[in-house]
């Protein structure tokens, strides 16, 4: 039998000779609703895929693909895409062991955390999504780290990205913090839709969060930012967000994981061109996504403390991953291996786009 990753590199190289269409190239225009402007990559043959994303500002690239048809368009109309939306990273990543999605927008914690659990078989990150976007904020009156003794903060979910940034940030700090919720701080874990309500009533002190929550724990329920994560990073960047997907998936339909990549890159591109249109797709993605539409001065708040890039920053994604070992959520492991971005960076020289170094 043939080696995976050589039949897939042979398959990859006939349909890019073979066929043509879908690689979206937008100015202004919405998909589906306008003018579209193609580039020649690979139309995938007949299928299906399975995406997860979560209905946060931090997935924009993710919720503007789905809701401006820009993975549609990519994928053609011969696939079929299924949307299965997550509040956290752990519940998206047993799906995606599972085998009930292929792929999932994701932070780099639970990614690693899929990578470690199946020994560095069943997941690749094949590119990044959003940079930045996280926070610790707390109630108006803690000034400093100390004054978090005895407090409780929450977080979207236990070995979650933000979870893990939360427990490394305090130990740094000389506050012990146990994963039943004991410690000098206690870490709760709640979905984000509880926090503004737990914030508001007092049953919690403080949450780190990411997108829109932070902004909408400052705005509707007079938070203040004690911590923004970026001041914590070289650069002041760090993934938020990447995209994973299974890798007998990545391994059986190499076109469809292309098309994807084509989508997401068309969609990280109108975002980048476009943010008032940008800003407003993806509030109508996630009032389809919750019922409710964020403030107009929410999604822009939070829009700024945004970066989208292809790139997954695989060096800040290894430095959360020893962050998580630090804090006893993880064990110590070699992620040789994690990515593979041969067929994004295919899909980016396809429009005219720098490949991203792994």
């Amino acid at each position: 039998m043939p080696n995976r990753s050589i039949a897939r590199a042979a398959l990859t190289v006939a349909l890019t000779a073979t066929l043509t269409v879908t690689l979206l190239s937008v100015s202004g225009a919405l998909p589906g609703r306008a003018a579209l402007h193609f580039t020649a990559v690979p139309r995938p043959k007949p299928g299906t895929v399975r995406l997860g994303y979560f209905p946060n500002v931090t997935h924009a690239p993710a919720i503007a693909g789905v809701e401006g048809a820009f993975f549609a368009k990519a994928l053609g109309p011969d696939v079929k895409l299924r949307t299965s939306a997550f509040n956290a990273g752990p519940a998206a990543v047993e799906a995606l062991l599972s085998g009930a999605i292929d792929a999932t927008y994701i932070g780099p914690n639970p990614a690693v955390n899929a990578f470690v659990r199946s020994n560095g078989k069943a997941v690749k990150i094949v590119a990044g999504s959003t940079a930045g976007g996280a926070f610790l904020v707390v109630k108006a009156q803690i000034r400093t780290a100390d004054d978090l003794k005895g407090k409780k903060i929450a977080t979207p979910q236990v070995g979650g990205t933000q979870d893990v940034a939360l427990r490394y940030w305090l130990k740094t700090k000389k506050l012990a913090s146990t994963l039943e919720g004991g410690g000098d701080v206690s870490v709760i874990p709640q979905e984000n839709s509880q926090t503004l309500d737990t914030f508001r009533s007092g049953a919690i002190d403080g949450a780190w969060v990411p997108e829109p929550w932070a902004t909408r724990l400052i705005l509707e329920a007079g938070a203040k930012v004690l911590v923004d994560e970026r001041d914590l990073w070289p650069n002041r960047s760090f993934t938020t967000t990447i995209l994973i997907v299974r890798t007998d998936f990545l391994n059986e339909r190499p076109d469809l994981v292309s098309g994807l990549l084509a989508g997401q890159i068309a969609a990280i591109d109108y975002l980048q061109k476009n943010p008032a249109k940008g800003q407003d797709l993806v509030n109508r993605g996630i009032e389809t996504l919750t019922g409710r539409k964020l403030t107009a001065s929410t999604i822009t708040n939070s829009w700024a403390n945004l970066t989208f890039t292809n790139d997954p920053e695989l060096a800040s994604m290894k430095v959360a991953a020893q962050h998580a070992a630090d804090v006893g959520l993880l064990t110590k492991v070699n992620l040789q291996g994690i990515e593979d971005l041969t067929l994004l960076n295919q899909a980016l020289a396809a429009a005219g786009k720098a490949k991203v170094k792994p």
